[in-house]
C-alpha cells in the first residue's frame, strides 16, 4: 500500500525528521487561506500516488495567496497518469542549498533491506543512477541488526552525505520498522541555506500483510485506490499498475515477474503486472485485456503463457473469445509454450487477427512487444 506524500511526511514528522510546514485541502479557497498562514508564498503539490507530477503541471510555486488559490484550482481535477487529483498539499517554500537522496527498500532476492543513498542528486536521482552509477551507494542492511548510529555513519560515508544526515538515516529506519514499511524514501533530502536538513518529499510503501495493524490508513486506501486497480479487483484479477508502455498478461506470479524483467531488459517499461492464474477462460482474458487496454499509456500487450494444468489451446480459445468481446486497438504479442502449445498456436493462426502476432520464445516475444511499444 503506497501512501500519499502528505501521509509520508506525517510519519516522518512523527519520528523526528524535519519537514516543511504544510496542509492538505480539496478547496481552492482554502488553499488561499493556507498560503496566507504559511507566510504568503507556497508550493502547491498534487496528491496522487504516482511520479511525474511536476512534468504534468501538478506542482506549482505560488508567489502569494491569490496565486496559490489559482494554482490549486488548476491542479484539482487534473488527471496525472490515470490518477485523478482530489487534494493538494500546500507547503512552505525552502531555500535549498543542496539536494540528496536516501531510501531503504526491501531486497526480496537477498532476504534483507538495502540502503540506497547519493550526494549527487535528489529529484534527478534516476538520471544520476543511469549515467553515474558509482555516485549511488547501495549498502545491504541486516534487518536483525538494523540501522543504528554506526551503520548510519557507514551509509553516509559511502554516499558522501554530510554528517548531519546520520540522524535522519537512523530515524528513517525507525519509520520503516515501526510502520511495517517495505520502502521509505526521501527524495529530495535537502540542506537549506540555514544549514538545516529537511525532507522535502517522501514516499512510503506499507506491507499489506500488516494492514491489520495499520487501520489508520484503512478507509482511505479503499477510497483512493488506482481506478484501474480497483476495476481489476472488482473482476477478481490480480493486477498492479506500473509506469510503462508494455501491458503484460501471464499465468503465474513467477512467470509474470520474469516477464516484467525481460521486457525491461529489452529497453521498454512494463505497464502492469497481471496474473490470470490457471483460469485463462474467455471471460478472464476479456476482463484482463479490457483492463490493460484501458491504460492510455499502453502501446502494446504481451501475453506470455506456459501451459501446464491449463493447456495452451484452452488459453488460445480464451484469447479468441476475448477478441470477440474486446475491441483490440493495440498490437498483441502472444507466446504460448508447454502443454498443447502447437494446437494453441494453430488456433490463433486460424483466427488471423491483424493486430495479433505470435512469437515462440519468451525473449523474442518481449523484444517484439518492446519494439512495437517504443515505435508507437
Amino acid at each position: 500500500m503506497d501512501l500519499y506524500e502528505h501521509q509520508a511526511r506525517e510519519l516522518f514528522e512523527e519520528h523526528g525528521i524535519v519537514v516543511p510546514r504544510a496542509e492538505v485541502t480539496d478547496s481552492p479557497g482554502r488553499a488561499r487561506e493556507i498560503a496566507r498562514a504559511l507566510g504568503g508564498r507556497a508550493v502547491v503539490k498534487a496528491q496522487v500516488k504516482t511520479g511525474g507530477r511536476g512534468k504534468a503541471g501538478g506542482v506549482r510555486l505560488a508567489a502569494d495567496p491569490a496565486a496559490a488559490e489559482e494554482a490549486a484550482r488548476r491542479i484539482l481535477g487534473m488527471d496525472i497518469k490515470g490518477h485523478p487529483v482530489d487534494t493538494v498539499m500546500l507547503a512552505e517554500p525552502v531555500d535549498v542549498e543542496r539536494e540528496f537522496y536516501v531510501s531503504y527498500v526491501l531486497d526480496r532476492s537477498a532476504g534483507r533491506f538495502l540502503a540506497i543513498a547519493s550526494a549527487a542528486g535528489g529529484t534527478e536521482i534516476e538520471q544520476v543512477a543511469a549515467e553515474r552509477p558509482e555516485a549511488v551507494a547501495r549498502i545491504p542492511v541486516d534487518p536483525a541488526v538494523g540501522v543504528h548510529t554506526a551503520m548510519a555513519v557507514r551509509i553516509a560515508d559511502a554516499a558522501g552525505l554530510p554528517p548531519q544526515t546520520v540522524d535522519v538515516l537512523v530515524r528513517l529506519w525507525k519509520v520503516l520498522v515501526r510502520e511495517d514499511a517495505l520502502l521509505v524514501e526521501v527524495n529530495p533530502l535537502v540542506r537549506t541555506a540555514q544549514g538545516r536538513i529537511v525532507a522535502l518529499d517522501g514516499k512510503v510503501t506499507l506491507d499489506d500483510n500488516a494492514r491489520f495493524r495499520r487501520s489508520r490508513w484503512g478507509d482511505e486506501r479503499a477510497a483512493s485506490a488506482d481506478p484501474l486497480e480497483a476495476r481489476a479487483a472488482a473482476k477478481g484479477l490480480n493486477y498492479v499498475r506500473l509506469d510503462g508502455e508494455v501491458g503484460v498478461i501471464g499465468n503465474g506470479a513467477g512467470l509474470v515477474m520474469s516477464t516484467l524483467d525481460v521486457v525491461a531488459g529489452c529497453g521498454a517499461r512494463p505497464a502492469n503486472f497481471l496474473d490470470i492464474g490457471g483460469g485463462a477462460s474467455a471471460r478472464v482474458m476479456a476482463d484482463g485485456l479490457s483492463v490493460v487496454l484501458s491504460d492510455p499509456a499502453v502501446k502494446s500487450v504481451l501475453v506470455n503463457v506456459f501451459g501446464g494444468i491449463t493447456a495452451c489451446d484452452v488459453v488460445a480459445d480464451g484469447i479468441i473469445g476475448a477478441l470477440d468481446e474486446v475491441r483490440l486497438t493495440k498490437p498483441l504479442v502472444v507466446r504460448l509454450d508447454g502443454n498443447n502449445a502447437a494446437r494453441g498456436r494453430a488456433l490463433l493462426d486460424a483466427r488471423a487477427h491483424p493486430l495479433v502476432e505470435q512469437v515462440t520464445t519468451m525473449d523474442g516475444a518481449a523484444r517484439r512487444a518492446a519494439r512495437l511499444a517504443t515505435a508507437a
